[in-house]
């Protein structure tokens, strides 16, 4: 299993256009970004590739990194970031099996498949296939697994990706608060690499209207308002997770230059090999 991190940032990435703060200035010095979330994950077995969220930077991010365009893909959650890449499936792929949750969503009116099928209903390359949270399904030659996280007021998915030949496996929390459940957790535990979402520095919650909320035991804020994870919130989840390596995503540019390039803060193109 060949993971590469095709887009680490939030909505606006690092660096964000016309912003000059101290992170944006040192990723500009350094040639780094993080674009919109997307993780390509390549099964060596079959020599078929699965997309994890189709990021509006899709263009950029297949040419930059040189990686097999997708054979299947996972959709999180419905959010733009997450989403809008999928129409780059027009004319650079003949068929594109796209998988999503299928339980209702009282805010959303629908699931996160049917909201997919009927966004994208004008594209005869993607078929949409409702996923039930919690049980197994093919896709791109891996077994992957759904498992629910909260992300007020829209549901929002992490899952895991298991390589039956090799048992190499992956987990990727999705889009959460620290309030990811318990039988979630217990899925994605004790795989080979994590990828937790941490948007910004546990500080910066004093700004929020909603403040901070699952403090640990030194009173540090692990989910920033009601729907993100602290950086702090995403070291922690990785550590219960007991996963071999993990990486922080989904990180905004407000974290100051001081913290955004930690070592366990990813930036595209890194590749893993489980």
């Amino acid at each position: 299993m060949e993971v590469t991190l095709l887009g680490t940032g939030d909505t606006t990435g690092t660096p964000t256009p016309r912003c000059d703060c101290e992170t944006c200035e040192r990723a500009r010095e350094e040639d780094v970004e993080r674009t919109r979330f997307s993780v390509h994950v390549r099964n060596e077995q079959t020599d078929q590739s699965l997309l994890i969220d189709a990021s509006p930077d899709f263009r950029r991010q297949f040419r930059r990194e040189d990686v097999p365009l997708p054979d299947a893909a996972v959709i999180t959650h419905v959010h733009f970031d997450h989403l809008d890449g999928l129409g780059n499936a027009y004319r650079l792929l003949d068929h594109l099996p796209v998988h999503a949750a299928d339980e209702h969503d009282p805010n959303l009116g629908e699931s996160v498949a049917e909201h997919v099928d009927s966004r994208y209903h004008y594209l005869d390359q993607v078929t949409v296939n409702p996923e039930t949270p919690f049980e197994r399904f093919e896709a791109a030659g891996f077994e992957v697994t759904l498992v629910p996280g909260v992300h007020p007021p829209l549901s929002t998915y992490g899952l895991r990706i298991d390589e039956p030949e090799t048992g190499a496996s992956l987990a990727i929390s999705g889009d959460t608060s620290y309030a990811f459940p318990q039988e979630s957790r217990d899925v994605l535990r004790g795989a080979d690499l994590g990828i937790v979402e941490g948007i910004v520095h546990a500080d910066l919650c004093e700004g929020h209207p909603a403040g901070g909320d699952h403090y640990d035991a030194d009173g540090v804020p692990r989910t920033f308002g009601t729907k993100h994870m602290t950086l702090t919130g995403a070291r922690a989840l990785a550590e219960d997770l007991d996963v071999d390596n993990y990486r922080i995503v989904h990180t905004a540019h407000f974290v100051p230059a001081s913290q955004a390039f930690a070592d366990d803060v990813a930036l595209d193109g890194e590749r893993f090999e489980l």
